[in-house]
């Protein structure tokens, strides 16, 4: 079968053996933000070679914004409810083969507020899979990070902060940027602890976020610093907010998902607030389709 991954930004494909193995894997910077309606012509050209019929897509390929819109399922939720909400399609694009849309996952326990997640729940599905039957805190840091709390093998609840969308848009797009170094990069560790001090301080995030300009305007932070302060910073706030700081007792593990970039600057956050992390792939994506495939009997 292929599993597909596809989001707002990046698209990644997976040819995965009778036992989920991934036996061939292609990635692209073609997500549904950037194909313009072409689904069909830019999945053609991703999978060109592989013949097999079964093919699954989680994220947001199944959003309004995406190639069709599938029903959110409501939690909790494990891989039976996910199956059991597959939506499938056959394109004329695609003669002879079937396409099957994984549903998202919503949290309805605010009503005024629901919070959902598209992709992310394959990688959960995998994840708990290979976790005990207890309660779990998971974090997958992104444009949109997702905190969830897994309890007894179902997905229970759902938090999302806007945390790396809120750092592009303050470093491209606002008066904060324009004192930072556009091409840096690197982690800067000094930096980064020294915004994750100061988000647990009084003021709150707003007064904060202007603190990155005075400490530019008295030079407290140099010009390729600052970036990682802004990241230290965001990344402190979200964390000191999220589910897991409000527990009595906190939990002393949070599982993380996503990429080795994205997952170290979340580790070192983390671990300095006194927090044990286990890191996982962002390939689960293509191990829990496959889980959802199985439990919908599209493979043996």
């Amino acid at each position: 079968m292929i599993a597909v991954d596809w989001g707002t930004s990046s698209l990644r494909v997976y040819r995965l053996d009778a036992g989920g193995a991934v036996i061939a894997q292609r990635r692209a910077d073609l997500g549904i933000a950037a194909c313009q309606g072409q689904f069909a012509a830019t999945l053609l050209a991703q999978i060109e070679g592989w013949d097999d019929p079964c093919i699954v897509l989680s994220g947001m390929v199944g959003s309004r914004q995406g190639w069709m819109e599938v029903p959110y399922v409501d939690c909790p939720a494990d891989a039976a409810t996910l199956a059991a909400g597959v939506v499938s399609l056959q394109p004329p694009e695609l003669p002879g083969r079937t396409l099957w849309f994984v549903p998202g996952v919503a949290d309805r326990s605010n009503s005024q507020t629901p919070d959902v997640m598209r992709g992310e729940e394959a990688q959960i599905c995998a994840l708990i899979e290979a976790l005990n039957h207890g309660s779990h805190m998971i974090c997958l840091p992104g444009t949109h990070s997702k905190w969830v709390t897994v309890n007894q093998g179902r997905i229970d609840g759902i938090s999302t902060a806007m945390t790396g969308e809120v750092y592009a848009v303050m470093r491209q797009h606002s008066l904060l940027g324009r004192s930072m170094n556009q091409e840096e990069t690197r982690f800067d560790a000094f930096a980064f602890d020294a915004g994750l001090r100061r988000s647990g301080m009084a003021g709150g995030l707003l007064h904060h976020l202007f603190g990155v300009r005075t400490a530019a305007l008295f030079d407290q932070l140099s010009a390729s610093e600052l970036p990682s302060y802004l990241s230290g910073l965001l990344i402190g706030h979200e964390i000191r907010a999220s589910d897991l700081f409000q527990r009595v007792p906190r939990p002393v593990q949070v599982h993380l998902i996503g990429s080795d970039r994205l997952l170290s600057a979340y580790a070192h956050a983390l671990v300095s607030l006194g927090v044990g992390v286990q890191r996982h792939s962002e390939q689960l994506a293509a191990t829990g389709i496959h889980r959802i495939a199985r439990q919908r009997g599209l493979i043996d």
